[in-house]
């Protein structure tokens, strides 16, 4: 057999590195999850995914197919929370991002006069002017550490999940994207939400900047009830405007909603935590930022909708969104391999993922 094919030296390269990545998998867990043994098919995912990423960076992950019955795999032991694992991962958290007073800009962390770099762009800056430092919270602007919070991303694993009545049984929800809450959808997502993201891109494309009507989007974020809207107004330079506009438009119509900003340095630091662990991505998703900040602000965390298959794990077809089945830019964000981190803390009792039906559909009665 050639060596191309694996079995000379190519192969034995291979072999030695995948043995050296599968040690490291080890101290990397007992170091995140104080000594608790992850099951099989967790470490076989890991040793799996890192050869991969070592030996083929430019592809970086393997297939959907061999990821999915790794996962089917080590499935098998319940989910069980590692109290020791979360402190210590929350401490890696704190020491290199501090989301409880980094989260959003507010008054202490962002004084009047600081010159502040946008976190998606190398060549801009802004100074926090008297009229901006206005728009600021002194300080976070809920009670921490906060109980039980649930993130709620918007994949299409959600559908008929009936997951709807445990996503609100948390004491405060976040939720991505300004999506969809009407009554078709709440049997599977729920209804609370205490903080909503909203992308300035979402702001052009759904509500043309708020340039015009401006009464449409005050009506279509009353779903939210009295959620902070969490907007990247200085991640890009393009979305300052948007993002002011949006504060402006609730404020003016005394709305129950208040906009609150992510502080860029916060975003730019989660950017490279994640990017220490192996995530190559032009940006992280919204979720990733999300969950990351739940993490540091929340004693319990369960994550509901984070799922970049075409297919669940009984081999069903599923859409992109719980809503619809438009899909990314693959080029933008990294959906597997943040999925994969997301499973290994999972895994390691830091988080809870729900992948399985809440509560199954209704049966409906055979004539």
């Amino acid at each position: 057999m050639s060596e191309r094919a694996g079995g000379g030296r190519g192969g034995r390269a291979w072999g030695a590195r995948c043995g050296a990545l599968g040690r490291v998998r080890v101290r990397v867990g007992r170091g995140v999850g104080g000594g608790v043994r992850l099951p099989v098919g967790a470490g076989a995912l890991g040793v799996l995914v890192l050869c991969w990423l070592y030996v083929f960076p430019a592809e970086r992950l393997p297939q959907a197919d061999d990821v999915l019955d790794a996962l089917r795999a080590a499935r098998a032991p319940p989910w069980a929370p590692n109290h020791t694992a979360l402190r210590r991962f929350r401490k890696q958290l704190e020491d290199c991002c501090d989301p409880g007073q980094l989260f959003a800009m507010t008054k202490l962390n962002s004084p009047q006069g600081a010159n502040l770099w946008y976190d998606g762009e190398f060549l801009y800056s802004f100074t926090v002017d008297n009229e901006t430092y206005s728009l600021f919270p002194q300080a976070t602007p809920f009670k921490l550490p906060l109980k039980k919070c649930s993130v709620v991303g918007n994949g299409g694993i959600l559908k008929k999940s009936g997951c709807g009545r445990q996503i609100d049984e948390a004491n405060f929800v976040m939720r991505c994207n300004l999506p969809p809450l009407s009554s078709e959808y709440t049997k599977d997502v729920g209804s609370k939400s205490q903080l909503v993201t909203a992308n300035p891109s979402i702001i052009r494309k759904r509500f043309q900047n708020l340039l015009w009507s401006r009464k449409t989007f005050v009506e279509s974020v009353k779903v939210y009830n009295r959620s902070f809207i969490y907007m990247p107004a200085f991640s890009m330079k393009s979305g300052t405007e948007p993002s002011l506009r949006v504060y402006y438009t609730l404020a003016d119509a005394g709305a129950d909603q208040a906009v609150i900003f992510a502080n860029p340095n916060f975003l730019r630091n989660i950017g490279k935590f994640w990017k220490s662990r192996g995530i190559h991505a032009k940006r992280l998703s919204t979720g990733l930022f999300l969950v990351s900040a739940a993490l540091g602000l929340c004693e319990e965390v369960a994550i509901y909708g984070f799922w970049p298959f075409s297919v669940d794990l009984g081999g069903r077809f599923i859409s992109h969104h719980y809503y619809d089945n438009v899909l990314p830019d693959s080029d933008f964000h990294a959906m597997p391999e943040e999925f994969l981190q997301l499973w290994f803390l999972h895994k390691s009792g830091i988080l809870k993922m729900q992948l399985d039906r809440c509560e199954d559909p209704p049966v409906r009665p055979t004539s």
